[in-house]
C-alpha cells in the first residue's frame, strides 16, 4: 500500500461524520442528530482512505513532520461526506422517443454527453453516481450504453454503480411477457457472460413495475433471475398505481425500490423489516406534478429512507442540494434527515454503504468543503450551489475547485 499522505484538510469550524460507529444507513432516532466535528481536520491516505478525523490540534500534533501532496486550509468552512447521485438515464424526450435517439448515437457520442452531465452533477457535490441503461430496450443498444457507462466508471474521477434496466418499457410489438421472456432468455445470459470475463461490470438490475408496462408476474420472474446471476435489486415500484412492489421487494430481499409514491401501508411494514431502502425521489414528484412519497410516514416506522435526483427527460435536475431541499419542504423532511438519505442511506441502497456515505477512518476520502460555518446551509439554501461549493474530493484527489 502506498506510504505517506495525499491531502490534510485543517482547522474545519464542522466536520459533518454522518455516520461515527460504522453504521451501514440511519434510521429512525438515529436521524435525529448526525455526527458533526467542530474545529476539526481530517488526513486522507496516498491510496484514496482517510487516515484520521478529529480536533484539529490532535492532528496536527499527530501528524507534525509529515509531508502532504495538498493542505488545504479549511478555516470557517464545513467539511461534509460527496452526495451519491441516484439514478441517471441517459439521454431525453418521451421513453420511445428517446430509444429510438439512444439507437441512433455512437458509442462516443453518448459518451461525451454522459461525460458532461456527469462532471455538472460532481461540480454540485457528487461523487458516487448511479447511471442506468434502459433507453435500448433491444440487447444490442443496451449493451451500447452499458459499454458507455463502463467507460466512464473506468475513464472518470467520479465514483459508478451501473445499473441495467432493460425492462424500463415493453418494447413496439412485444407484450410483458415476451419481453421479459427476452430480457430472462437473453439480456441476462449475455450480461453474466460479459461480466465473467470482464468486459462489462453491472452493479444492479431494475424494472419498471407499472400497470401497462411490466405486471408484478413479471416483474418478479426478471428481478428474480438478476438477482440469481449475482445483481442487487434496485427497481421501480408503485410510482402511479399500487402495485404491491414494495411487499415484492422485500419478499426479494431488493436492496431498494424507487419512487413508492402510491406504496401501501403493508409495504411499508414490509420494507422497514427487510431492511429495503425506499429512494425518494422529490424533484419527479415536484415537475410531474405527482403526489408527494410519504416520506413522514417510511421514516416513522423504521424505512431506510434515501434520496435520489431521478434525473431523466422528465426531471432535468443535476443538484443533489436541490433535491435535499425540495424534500425538507415538500415531503416535510429535517435536514439532518435529507442529508443522512442523500448520504449513508444513498450509499447503503447502492450496497456501497461500508466505503461510502460518511467520513469516517477507512472510508473512501470522497467529500466536499463548503465556504459556510454551517453545514445546514448546502441545504437551506435554495440553488446557487456553485458559490456554495468550493472544493469537491473523490479518493483524496481535488476533482473540482471554483
Amino acid at each position: 500500500m502506498a506510504s505517506g499522505h495525499s491531502l490534510l484538510l485543517e482547522n474545519a469550524q464542522q466536520v459533518v461524520l454522518v455516520c461515527a460507529r460504522g453504521e451501514r444507513f440511519l434510521a429512525r432516532d438515529a436521524l435525529r442528530s448526525l455526527a458533526v466535528l467542530e474545529g476539526a481536520s481530517l488526513v486522507v491516505g496516498k491510496d484514496g482512505f482517510i487516515k484520521a478525523i478529529g480536533p484539529a490540534d490532535v492532528i496536527q500534533r499527530q501528524f507534525s513532520g509529515e509531508t502532504f501532496e495538498e493542505i488545504i486550509d479549511c478555516s470557517g468552512k464545513c467539511i461534509l461526506p460527496g452526495a451519491t447521485y441516484m439514478e441517471i438515464h441517459q439521454a431525453g424526450g418521451g421513453i420511445h422517443f428517446t430509444v429510438e435517439r439512444t439507437r441512433q448515437a455512437t458509442e462516443e457520442e453518448l459518451f461525451r454527453s454522459l461525460q458532461q452531465r456527469l462532471q455538472c452533477m460532481m461540480r454540485a457535490g457528487t461523487t458516487l453516481v448511479e447511471c442506468k441503461s434502459g433507453y435500448g430496450l433491444d440487447l444490442e443498444t443496451e449493451l451500447k450504453m452499458l459499454r458507455v457507462i463502463e467507460r466512464a466508471r473506468r475513464e472518470l474521477d467520479i465514483g459508478i454503480s451501473a445499473t441495467y434496466c432493460g425492462a424500463h418499457s415493453v418494447p413496439k410489438g412485444k407484450t410483458a411477457t415476451e419481453a421479459a421472456d427476452d430480457i430472462i432468455n437473453n439480456h441476462l445470459p449475455k450480461l453474466k457472460e460479459l461480466g465473467r470475463n470482464g468486459e462489462i461490470h453491472v452493479d444492479n438490475i431494475d424494472v419498471f413495475c407499472e400497470k401497462g408496462v411490466f405486471d408484478l408476474d413479471s416483474t418478479r420472474r426478471i428481478l428474480q433471475r438478476g438477482k440469481d446471476i449475482g445483481l442487487q435489486i434496485n427497481f421501480h415500484g408503485d410510482e402511479l398505481h399500487p402495485m404491491k412492489a414494495a411487499e415484492l421487494g422485500a419478499e426479494l430481499g431488493a436492496q431498494a425500490i424507487s419512487h413508492l409514491e402510491e406504496v401501501s401501508d403493508e409495504g411499508i411494514v414490509a420494507m422497514a423489516t427487510a431492511r429495503c431502502s425506499a429512494i425518494l425521489l422529490p424533484t419527479t414528484a415536484y415537475m410531474l406534478r405527482l403526489k408527494q412519497p410519504r416520506a413522514r410516514k417510511m421514516l416513522d416506522e423504521g424505512v431506510i429512507v434515501a434520496l435520489g435526483s431521478d434525473f431523466n427527460p422528465n426531471a432535468y435536475c443535476f443538484s443533489m442540494p436541490m433535491v435535499m431541499h425540495l424534500a425538507c419542504v415538500n415531503m416535510r423532511m429535517s435536514m439532518p434527515e435529507a442529508l443522512a438519505a442523500a448520504t449513508i442511506n444513498a450509499a447503503y441502497a447502492l450496497g456501497k454503504s461500508h466505503t461510502h456515505g460518511s467520513l469516517e477512518v477507512g472510508k473512501q476520502g470522497d467529500l466536499i468543503i463548503i465556504n459556510s460555518s454551517r453545514w445546514e446551509h448546502l441545504i437551506y439554501q435554495f440553488g446557487g450551489h456553485h458559490e456554495l461549493i468550493e472544493y469537491v474530493i473523490a479518493k483524496g484527489k481535488l476533482i473540482y475547485k471554483t
